[in-house]
């Protein structure tokens, strides 16, 4: 799935474009998305003005005057601005139409994302229960200690968990987790204070960095501009199995934590 940073480098990329432009309906080519698009989506939308582009996590919300539309990007969904008169592709599922003849246009090969509209957003149920966002001001060292007491589950899969914090997927917990010298196994609660610091910050600077380079690491993922990510250049442990460490030399070793691929150095990282 496309994570944080992705979905951060598309708000950016479409914001300047529609923020304050009010849409005229919209077009659905295709509803079967992994959840079915509103059967009167365009009636809902038409004629609000778009106040604010915002995510929350990997979701990204629209927010109008009354309502709002949620977008998940899913595994190979990608948002485009473009004139209303550009021709439609194969996988266009969904047009937001807006003034100046300009069109926000979903385009989903495999159709696991999703374009549903929300009376009230921050209630629905894919968003009420979300921990805090890792780049915001709650997210501390203090409050990951506070909620690592008395837990064993390994630190990889607590940074995971969506319910402590939001967007921190797969590929930005394996490098996270080695900046900050962290090995992935250990149980949270075996983590003391100053180490959340430097595991904070860790996450919050592998965020930023790989937002700056517009990037990600997975093959799908186009930029709003059309290009690739390509923070893939910068990846010290994701992916890199059996190669060696870029700070001690001694390979890497790979073993999965719930379910997911997991790199680490066995030196570095305690």
């Amino acid at each position: 799935m496309p994570e944080l940073p992705e979905v951060e480098v598309t708000r950016l990329g479409i914001a300047p474009h529609l923020l304050g432009q009010r849409l005229e309906g919209a077009v659905v080519r295709d509803s079967r998305l992994r959840l079915p698009v509103n059967a009167d989506l365009a009636g809902r939308v038409a004629g609000q003005r778009l106040l604010n582009l915002r995510r929350r996590g990997k979701y990204l919300l629209l927010d109008l005057e009354q309502g709002a539309i949620l977008i998940h990007l899913g595994m190979s969904g990608h948002l485009r601005v473009l004139p209303q008169s550009t021709p439609v592709q194969k996988h266009d599922h969904v047009d937001l139409l807006f003034a100046d003849d300009l069109c926000l246009r979903f385009h989903d090969p495999r159709r696991f994302g999703a374009v549903c509209w929300l009376a009230d957003p921050d209630q629905h149920p894919f968003l009420r229960h979300l921990g805090p966002e890792p780049l915001g001001d709650d997210f501390t060292a203090e409050y990951l200690y506070q909620r690592s007491r008395n837990r064993q589950v390994p630190v990889k899969s607590f940074l995971m968990d969506a319910h402590i914090v939001v967007g921190v997927g797969n590929i930005y917990a394996n490098e996270s987790l080695f900046a900050a010298g962290i090995d992935p196994r250990r149980h949270v609660g075996r983590i003391a204070l100053p180490r959340y610091g430097k595991l904070v910050q860790a996450v919050r600077d592998i965020l930023e960095a790989a937002i700056a380079q517009g990037g990600t690491t997975l093959r799908d993922f186009t930029r709003p501009d059309g290009r690739n990510g390509y923070f893939r250049l910068s990846l010290a442990v994701y992916g890199r199995e059996g190669e060696p460490c870029t700070q001690c030399g001694a390979p890497l070793h790979d073993i999965r934590i719930s379910g997911r691929a997991t790199t680490y150095c066995s030196h570095c990282q305690r």
